[in-house]
C-alpha cells in the first residue's frame, strides 16, 4: 500500500510539473490580449474561490496570524508572478527562456536565506551558483553582452520567488498549508486587481472576450493554480525531498519542450547548452546529488 501511495505521489508531482510547464505558452498567448495584472487578478481570485469552496471546513482555522502571514506571502507571490508574466510578454523573450530563467530561484534561495537563518551555503550551493551564472549568460546575453528587458524581468521574478519560498519556510510552521495558500491567493488577487484598475483600464476597455481567451484564463486559474497546487501538496507529502526536487525541476524542461513542439522557438546550440547548465545547477542545488550517493 505504501509503495502504491509513493507511486501515486510521484505521478501527482509529475502531473503538476507538466501542467506548469504548459502554462508558459498559455500565459504568452493570453497576455497578447489581456493586460498582465488583469490576468493575474482573474487567475488568483478564481483559484481563491475554487479552493475556498473545496476546502471550506479548513477555513475554520482562520485567525489573525493566518491573515497577516498569508497577506505578506501573497504580496511576494504577486510580485513574482507579475515580473515573470511581464518578462514572458516581452517581444524578445520566449516561453522556453522564461521557464529556465525562472528556475534559477532554486539556486538563489540558499544565498538569500543566509541573511535570515545564518546558515552558510554549502559547496553544492556554490558550485550550482557558478554553473547557473554561466548558463544564464549563454541563454540571455546578446552578441554585445547585453540582456533584454524580458530576461531581466524574468530574473527579478526569480528573486521574488526565492523570497517567497524563504518567507513560506518561516511562516508555515504548525499551520495548515492550504489555508495559508488560500489567503496568499486572495492577497495576490487583490494586489493584481488594484493595479489593474488603476493602470490598465484604457487597455481593458478594448478587450473583447473570445473563446480562446476565456479557455486560457480558465486553464491558468483552475489547472495551473488550484489543481497543480493540490497535486503538489499531495505529492510532496509522500515523496522524499530529493526525489520531489528532481521531479519539480522538470517544469523548465517541459516549458521548453512545449515551446519547441508548438513552433514558438528554435533552439541554438548555445541556448541548449545554457539550458542544460541551468538544469544541472538546479539539480545540484536542490538534491546535493543525494540520488547518486544513495546508490553508492
Amino acid at each position: 500500500m505504501k509503495n502504491k501511495t509513493g507511486t501515486l505521489a510521484k505521478l501527482a508531482l509529475l502531473a503538476a510539473t507538466l501542467i506548469w510547464g504548459s502554462s508558459f505558452i498559455i500565459v504568452e498567448d493570453v497576455t497578447d490580449t489581456l493586460p498582465t495584472n488583469a490576468l493575474l487578478a482573474l487567475r488568483f481570485i478564481t483559484a481563491t474561490i475554487l479552493l475556498s469552496v473545496i476546502f471550506f471546513p479548513r477555513l475554520k482555522k482562520l485567525n489573525k496570524a493566518y491573515i497577516w502571514r498569508g497577506a505578506l506571502l501573497g504580496v511576494l507571490l504577486f510580485l513574482a508572478y507579475m515580473t515573470q508574466t511581464l518578462g514572458i510578454s516581452s517581444p524578445e523573450n520566449t516561453p522556453g527562456k522564461n521557464a529556465f530563467l525562472t528556475a534559477v530561484y532554486c539556486v538563489m534561495v540558499p544565498f538569500m536565506a543566509w541573511g535570515f537563518s545564518k546558515k552558510r551555503p554549502d559547496r553544492y550551493n556554490v558550485i550550482s551558483a557558478f554553473i547557473c551564472i554561466i548558463g544564464i549568460g549563454l541563454v540571455s546575453l546578446n552578441a554585445d553582452f547585453t540582456m533584454g528587458m524580458g530576461d531581466i524581468l524574468t530574473l527579478i521574478g526569480g528573486v521574488f520567488y526565492a523570497l517567497h519560498i524563504i518567507a513560506v519556510s518561516r511562516f508555515s510552521n504548525e499551520r495548515d498549508p492550504l489555508v495559508l495558500t488560500i489567503i496568499q491567493f486572495a492577497s495576490s488577487g487583490i494586489c493584481a486587481l488594484i493595479l489593474s484598475l488603476t493602470t490598465e483600464l484604457p487597455r481593458l476597455t478594448t478587450v473583447t472576450p473570445n473563446k480562446e481567451l476565456i479557455l486560457g484564463v480558465a486553464y491558468l486559474a483552475v489547472f495551473c493554480t488550484a489543481v497543480a497546487l493540490t497535486l503538489q501538496n499531495f505529492g510532496q507529502k509522500y515523496t522524499d525531498p530529493s526525489t520531489a526536487s528532481i521531479i519539480l525541476s522538470l517544469e523548465s524542461v517541459f516549458g521548453v519542450g512545449f515551446s519547441v513542439l508548438l513552433g514558438r522557438e528554435t533552439l541554438s546550440a548555445k541556448m541548449c547548452f545554457g539550458f542544460a547548465l541551468i538544469f544541472i545547477a538546479v539539480i545540484i542545488s536542490e538534491t546535493k546529488l543525494a540520488f547518486i550517493f544513495k546508490k553508492k
